[in-house]
């Protein structure tokens, strides 16, 4: 059996990622875990990102003191329901070669809990797979961060763990 390392594979010439991931949470709870430097450091391999989170503003995402991430313009932002943002990959020079796509977040309550569907669109058809694959294990971090408190030690989560210190 082949190995994937992008962590989900999109069918040949396909540009648009979705994932959707169900969570214990409130909406405004959830917005913050996606808006909120500190917090999002915890489910994104210790990446922070920055911004003042008003459209036509600019973000930055990097793990301070040792690699940029992303940048990008925040497109639309309606807070706690939906975040639309472009994004240019910054962490090596293959992926810069990608171009700019975009992430949309969209939360939806449903009882108790959340839907959290996020769209990366755009993508280059047959790209490289890292630009969208580390999204399952960003969720399921971020799931088990807002239900349980705690964080997830994947080999994601645990890649700069203490590599600005």
């Amino acid at each position: 059996m082949e190995k994937h390392h992008a962590g989900v594979v999109l069918a040949p010439g396909d540009t648009t990622a979705v994932f959707e991931i169900y969570i214990k949470t409130t909406p405004e709870r959830l917005w913050e875990a996606i808006t909120d430097p500190a917090l999002r450091a915890k489910y994104t391999f210790g990446v922070e990102t920055h911004s003042d989170w008003t459209q036509g503003s600019s973000y930055a995402s990097s793990v301070p003191g040792v690699i940029d991430i992303a940048a990008g313009e925040n497109l639309e932002v309606d807070p706690p329901r939906r975040l639309v943002q472009t994004m240019d990959a910054l962490w090596s020079d293959e992926v810069k070669a990608e171009g700019t796509s975009i992430v949309t977040w969209e939360i939806e309550p449903v009882g108790d809990s959340c839907r959290l569907t996020v769209v990366h669109d755009r993508l280059r058809p047959d790209g490289n797979g890292e630009i969208y694959g580390g999204w399952p294990m960003i969720l399921s971090g971020l799931k088990t961060l807002l239900e349980t408190g705690e964080q997830l030690t994947t080999p994601g989560s645990l890649r700069f763990v203490g590599a600005a210190a």
